[in-house]
């Protein structure tokens, strides 16, 4: 699908008719033939003799074409079109004007924003004053010059051409520029004159050069026209980086973005339209980090003048390893204006969402990585870190890995912040997409591993027994690290020492009963403290026990047998924080661990601690950011 215009258009229309002043490329528009040429130049192609040529639909009424030159569109250039015909179509009623204007001829889209400009010329008449005589003054006859203002309208009408099968956000894109001129012009025009003088020009320059070729007239308006020059000057910056920052009449910047077109820079054959960028930005969150794309010389083009002082308090305060929310504090901004300033920055391709940079944080190389020995990364990788090649660095992160796992305590800090710099580039180019970690409810059937439990007791793989002290270091399920494992979801052992709990009730209610001192054992002290002590022990596992039921009410049946099963669901404290995770929606795969962390203000250490302990009705898997990953998956 292709994004870049065919041809920029500019019309006028006033009480003296209508008139297309200018447009670009100014190439030779293709014509069609007259029907006196010889038919030996037509193809030779079978005609079949029962058909019948329609005549109702001017627009596809068959004419003599020359088969390279047929009306729309041909190696990027508009052509087939002749000028009057385009002027008659687009000086449009005023009943049109002021609304989005769009017309679909053979393969050839025109969309525009008519745009209805009131003018007021200054009209001067001499009219000779009454002659008076005065004594002592010789008799005198002065001119008054009086000013006639006679309102008049005019129309003007920037149209693009575009590709007929361009989409919906692309086209909505050009009316939306359109659109802006108009009313830019409109300014100029109510402020100085503008849009008069230069359609004077242009018409002028039109009644001059009429026995010259149409394009050279075209060329010549460029010269001596700013409004030409301008025009011409935004078509080829939309067919090249689609990043417009154009001044009008040396005084109104003009700034646009055509995403579709500017994010392919970054990442070529990316399809990012405004609505997919518009759900990123709604996902967008305090704890989550900006990374520049381009220098910061480049970063003023796509604000206006008023907005750069703010745009600079944010610019200095700008580090990838830290979150939005710390970048609002250092700059001393709003977290509201920050969103704002970073989603403009995000629009218009000179920054993109990531989280900030940790030695916790998950890479791998993104499926899509433009990775073959003849891309241009290679050698500007090299280029910007000598020495070290772009295929041996990342290929480290063939499998999902953390930061902190290519890294020692005996590395140097120079090696340690090498690293980061070269992860941060890897980022920019689109070579690696982080992974997070989301949790999933999910727990297993009531006599699914309840049997196969007691029989397997002495012959668990996951029993500590078996491990040696190096093992079980490096076991995420006996001290290591959750999210060192892979991205396949964890296994749900049986704790060999589980044991149900209703027998663990029964027992305990028995023990509670058998604590009662009896008075054949009251003359023994100790037995009696003891006992006493018991009591207390018991009273205060009796309420405990209360509110573990309260707490297990949250779930079905099925589930607070699965749940019950766990030892770790004795322990008040890690029970409560399972079900106000449960109860958040934590628990269904929507939120990674970051964020958890980040609204329920737990550490890491808590959270994966919390992870392992009920490991048998939670699973995690690890996957990118859907929010963020969706600007660049569209194709």
């Amino acid at each position: 699908m292709e994004v870049n215009p065919l041809a920029v258009i500019l019309v006028y229309f006033d009480s003296k008719g209508d008139r297309l002043l200018y447009r670009y490329p100014y190439q030779t528009l293709g014509q069609t033939l007259k029907l006196e040429e010889p038919h030996e130049e037509q193809p030779n192609k079978k005609r079949n003799p029962f058909a019948v040529a329609s005549t109702d639909d001017l627009l596809q009424t068959p004419t003599h074409q020359h088969p390279t030159q047929a009306q729309g569109q041909g190696q990027g250039q508009l052509q087939g079109f002749a000028d009057d015909v385009l002027s008659a179509l687009f000086a449009v009623k005023p009943q049109l004007c002021n609304q989005k204007f769009e017309l679909k001829l053979n393969d050839v889209r025109f969309v525009s924003h008519p745009t209805l400009i009131s003018v007021v010329p200054a009209v001067t008449s001499n009219s000779a004053s009454n002659q008076t005589t005065t004594s002592g003054s010789n008799a005198a006859s002065s001119s008054v010059a009086v000013t006639v203002a006679k309102k008049q309208q005019m129309l003007i009408n920037i149209v693009f051409a575009l590709h007929a099968q361009a989409s919906y956000s692309i086209v909505k894109c050009y009316h939306e520029l359109s659109k802006r001129l108009g009313l830019a012009l409109k300014f100029e025009e109510q402020r100085s004159g503008y849009l008069t003088e230069q359609t004077a020009y242009m018409a002028r320059t039109h009644d001059e050069q009429q026995q010259q070729p149409l394009e050279r007239t075209f060329e010549l308006i460029a010269e001596r026209c700013s409004l030409a020059k301008a025009l011409k000057s935004i078509c080829n910056d939309l067919c090249t980086t689609g990043l417009l920052s154009t001044t009008l009449n040396s005084n109104l910047t003009l700034t646009f973005c055509l995403p579709a077109k500017a994010h392919q820079l970054h990442k070529k054959g990316s399809m990012v339209d405004p609505e997919t960028i518009d759900r990123c930005l709604r996902a967008l969150k305090p704890y989550h980090g900006m990374l520049l794309l381009v220098d910061f010389a480049e970063l003023l083009d796509c604000v206006p003048p008023t907005g750069a002082r703010m745009l600079w308090q944010l610019v200095d305060a700008y580090n990838p390893l830290i979150s939005l929310q710390s970048m609002a504090s250092n700059a001393d901004l709003s977290i509201e204006h920050v969103y704002k300033l970073v989603s403009h920055l995000v629009y218009w391709a000179k920054a993109t969402i990531i989280y900030p940079l940790c030695e916790t944080n998950v890479y791998v190389i993104a499926p899509d990585a433009p990775l073959h020995t003849k891309s241009h990364l290679v050698e500007k990788f090299s280029t910007r870190f000598a020495g070290m090649s772009l295929f041996e660095v990342i290929s480290d992160f063939s499998l999902p890995t953390s930061i902190g796992h290519l890294t020692t305590p005996l590395q140097q800090p120079a090696r340690q912040g090498i690293l980061a710099q070269m992860v941060l580039w890897m980022l920019q180019h689109h070579l690696l997409m982080q992974l997070h970690t989301y949790v999933q409810f999910m727990p297993s059937d009531d006599d699914e591993f309840g049997d196969s439990a007691s029989c397997n007791q002495t012959h668990m793989p996951g029993s500590c027994d078996n491990l040696t002290e190096e093992e079980r270091d490096d076991d995420p399920l006996h001290g290591g690290s959750i999210l060192s494992m892979s991205s396949q979801p964890l296994p749900m052992p049986v704790n060999a020492n589980r044991r149900p709990m209703v027998e663990d009730h029964d027992s305990l209610a028995s023990d509670n009963i058998a604590v009662q001192p009896s008075s054949s054992h009251k003359s023994n002290f100790s037995m009696t403290a003891s006992l006493s002590t018991d009591n207390c022990d018991s009273l205060d596992s009796m309420e405990d026990e209360q509110k573990l039921k309260e707490l297990l009410q949250v779930f079905n049946d099925a589930d607070r047998a699965a749940i019950r099963r766990i030892p770790a669901s004795l322990n008040v404290d890690d029970l409560s924080l399972l079900v106000k995770l449960y109860q958040m929606g934590y628990f269904k795969s929507e939120h990674h661990l970051e964020e958890i962390m980040y609204f329920e203000n737990l550490r890491r250490s808590q959270l994966l601690q919390l992870l392992d302990k009920f490991r048998d009705v939670l699973i995690i898997y690890e996957t990118e950011d859907p929010a963020i990953a969706s600007m660049y998956n569209n194709k």
